[in-house]
């Protein structure tokens, strides 16, 4: 192995230049989203701020009060998930959600931070730590998926919104028959993920502890009720005038649609941005004020929390192997 042939500073060389490396990287991305954002330039969205004057002493503590809280529940959930294959303390989890958020900033659909977590843990725990990181995303995408569709049900039978049924059954129905087709090409395939069969995986799933899927359960709804509040909480400042269950419908209906998206996470805040204008314009929201509420939940949110995160990454060091 070459790595086993280089000098011990030389491969701790190597290895402070890829965390500057992914260091760098995140925070040139954000720069450049920020700087180079087609749909809302940097400078409009300060100017418009500025004029709104919304953000007293005491609204930005609320907001970064909400962030500090929905960041606590997943942090919280990691570290009950992965506590039946190893105890880690809160900060130990602290550690690794931030960390691994930095690192998969700028990944197609955070997949990065499937590889990131596990380099927190010695070789023998791997392939199950990434099962766990999934079935965490799982129970996120769940709570996303149920709330949304009840809320997309409340928008098409409140607003006029203009869908072609007809089509959006044939997709349905197109979706239904390739999702068929290629779970039966699965079953019938040798697939394996990070070294386990699905048959492994899904009884991975089936036999992980009951009552830590359930605090996981619990921990993304809540995490699900503290953004969206948050979203709602934003609009408000700048004198949107919705009931709390009207902004619920529109909202819960974007993040379901976003989140079916394939999208690069940098991406992200465009993608939303993207389907929340269409949604906001039902009730006639003005596009400045959805694209600037959209960017602060991105920079609260995920921007933030990479700056800190960013920290332990430049602090990490390999676990040693356990038996």
């Amino acid at each position: 192995m070459i790595n086993n042939t280089l000098p011990y500073k030389t491969k701790q060389f190597f290895f402070v230049l890829i965390k500057l490396s992914i260091v760098v990287g995140a925070f040139y991305f954000i720069y450049n989203k920020l700087t180079n954002n087609d749909n809302l330039q940097f400078s409009t969205f300060i100017d418009f701020l500025s004029k709104k004057n919304v953000f007293s002493t005491k609204n930005i503590i609320l907001l970064l009060f909400l962030s500090i809280f929905n960041w606590f529940f997943e942090i919280l959930k990691w570290k009950t998930l992965v506590s039946p294959i190893k105890k880690i303390t809160f900060k130990n989890a602290l550690e690794q959600s931030l960390g691994a958020l930095t690192a998969s900033l700028f990944t197609p659909n955070r997949i990065g931070e499937y590889g990131a977590k596990v380099m927190y843990y010695p070789t023998n725990f791997r392939k199950r730590v990434v099962l766990i990181n999934l079935l965490s995303n799982l129970l996120q995408m769940t709570i996303t998926t149920v709330l949304g569709v009840l809320g997309f049900y409340f928008l098409t039978t409140t607003y006029q919104v203009n869908l072609d049924y007809y089509k959006l059954a044939r997709i349905c129905i197109i979706g239904l028959m390739i999702l068929f087709l290629v779970g039966f090409g699965i079953k019938k395939s040798k697939l394996t993920i990070k070294g386990f069969s699905l048959e492994k995986v899904k009884r991975f799933i089936l036999e992980f502890p009951r009552r830590k899927i359930i605090f996981g359960f619990l921990f993304s709804l809540v995490r699900y009720l503290i953004f969206s509040f948050q979203f709602y909480f934003l609009l408000s400042l700048f004198d949107i005038n919705m009931t709390y269950l009207d902004a619920m419908i529109i909202i819960a209906s974007m993040y379901l649609l976003a989140s079916i998206i394939p999208s690069i996470f940098i991406f992200d805040v465009v993608i939303k941005g993207s389907v929340a204008l269409y949604l906001f314009a039902l009730v006639e929201v003005n596009e400045l004020t959805i694209l600037s509420v959209i960017t602060i939940m991105w920079l609260l949110n995920f921007v933030l929390p990479s700056v800190f995160g960013s920290f332990y990454v430049l602090n990490f060091n390999l676990p040693q192997n356990e038996d």
